[in-house]
C-alpha cells in the first residue's frame, strides 16, 4: 500500500478511516525504524503536552509519549518518510478534492511503561486546521502482550496493532481514538493535513 486506491478513498469517505499495510515498503520502513531509534537515543524527542498556547501542559495521566517534529528540511531517511506522507497529501487532493495545503509530521515514542494517550480527536468540527490524520507504525517485533493498540471509537469498535508499516488514515475531526497503554517501546510517525 504505497498510497490509497479509489476504493480506499471511498471507504475513508463512508467509514471515516481506512487501514492498510505497506505504505513505506519493507526497506524504507526498516530504515525509518532505525532512524527513529537513533533520534530517541540521541535525546532528540521531548515530552508531549496537551492543548496549545498558554493552556499547554504536560500531563502523564492523559498523554505519555515524547515527540519531535519533522519537516521538509529534515534529511536522510526521515526526509524520505516526509516526502512519502506529502505525496499522500497530493493523492488525497487528487482523489477526494480536499484542498489540503500543509503537511505536519511528528515522530512519537511511547516508552514501555504503560504510557498511552487518552481518548481524543485531532481536530474539532468547524476547525480547518487539521482535516486528515495519517499514521505509520515503526515496530518490527510487536506482540499482543505489548499493548499499545490504537482504539477507534467507531461502530463496531476497531483496534489497530502498531506493527511495522501498518498504516491508517482517518478524518481528524470525526474519529475519536485512544492509544492504549504500551508495555514495550512504541514508535509511530503521524501526519496531519490542513487546508490552510
Amino acid at each position: 500500500m504505497t498510497g490509497l486506491s479509489t476504493a480506499d478513498v471511498e471507504t475513508l469517505g463512508t467509514a471515516g478511516f481506512v487501514v492498510g499495510r505497506g505504505f513505506l515498503g519493507p526497506e524504507l520502513a526498516a530504515k525509518a525504524h532505525g532512524a527513529a531509534l537513533e533520534q530517541v537515543a540521541a535525546g532528540a524527542l521531548h515530552r508531549a503536552g496537551i492543548r496549545r498556547g498558554s493552556d499547554h501542559t504536560v500531563n502523564d495521566g492523559v498523554r505519555g509519549d515524547s515527540i519531535t517534529w519533522l519537516d521538509e528540511t529534515c534529511d536522510g531517511v526521515m526526509k524520505e518518510v516526509w516526502l512519502r506522507f506529502d505525496a499522500l497529501r497530493l493523492q488525497l487532493n487528487e482523489l477526494a478534492y480536499l484542498g489540503l495545503r500543509r503537511t505536519e509530521l511528528q515522530l512519537a515514542h511511547y516508552p514501555g511503561s504503560g504510557a498511552g494517550y487518552q481518548r481524543h480527536r485531532d481536530s474539532f468540527p468547524g476547525d480547518d486546521n487539521r482535516r486528515m490524520t495519517a499514521i505509520v507504525y515503526l515496530n518490527p517485533s510487536w506482540q499482543p502482550e505489548h499493548g499499545g493498540r490504537l482504539k477507534l471509537f467507531v461502530e463496531p469498535e476497531q483496534h489497530v496493532d502498531p506493527t511495522l508499516d501498518t498504516f491508517i488514515v482517518f478524518r481528524s475531526e470525526l474519529i475519536e481514538h485512544e492509544v492504549l497503554p504500551s508495555y514495550a517501546d512504541r514508535l509511530a510517525v503521524t501526519a496531519w493535513y490542513s487546508a490552510r
